[in-house]
């Protein structure tokens, strides 16, 4: 548990030093409102290629071409069941190629287009609001 936590701690350190590797990554808090409606800023950046920096959640199954990015490490998936439940501190990456999966806790930046709205993934049945699409990660 000691360890969990000071990996966490030593994660989150990382990010917040600038200059590690990428240029100003977005905050997955910039792209919502309070009331969960997509912040000006997200709908600026609607298509354009975005890089956020965060940790890849434990993929939903082997071989899969997405996964979920999130704020802080997490060692199960936060898998939603439908838009109402989809929380703010998540995002859904969509890659080309078959995962390469990252542990949950080693910090990653990822950059992809921004996509916004609803969106059902046909094989997953997966709910997202906000997603990377054609999207490439690296560990820092």
């Amino acid at each position: 548990m000691k360890r969990r936590m000071l990996l966490g701690v030593i994660a989150a350190a990382v990010l917040a030093v600038p200059g590690i590797g990428y240029a100003d990554p977005i905050k997955l808090r910039e792209l919502y409102n309070k009331d969960l409606s997509f912040s000006d800023f997200a709908v600026d950046k609607e298509g354009s290629e975005v890089e956020v920096a965060g940790f890849m959640a434990p993929p939903l199954k082997a071989e899969a071409k997405f996964f979920v990015l999130t704020k802080k490490p997490m060692a199960v998936c936060p898998f939603c069941e439908s838009e109402a439940e989809w929380p703010d501190d998540i995002l859904v990456v969509y890659v080309d190629e078959v995962l390469s999966v990252v542990p949950f806790n080693y910090p990653i930046a990822v950059s992809g287009e921004l996509a916004l709205g609803t969106y059902r993934d046909e094989e997953s049945g997966f709910v997202s609001r906000v997603r990377l699409v054609d999207a490439s990660y690296r560990r820092l």
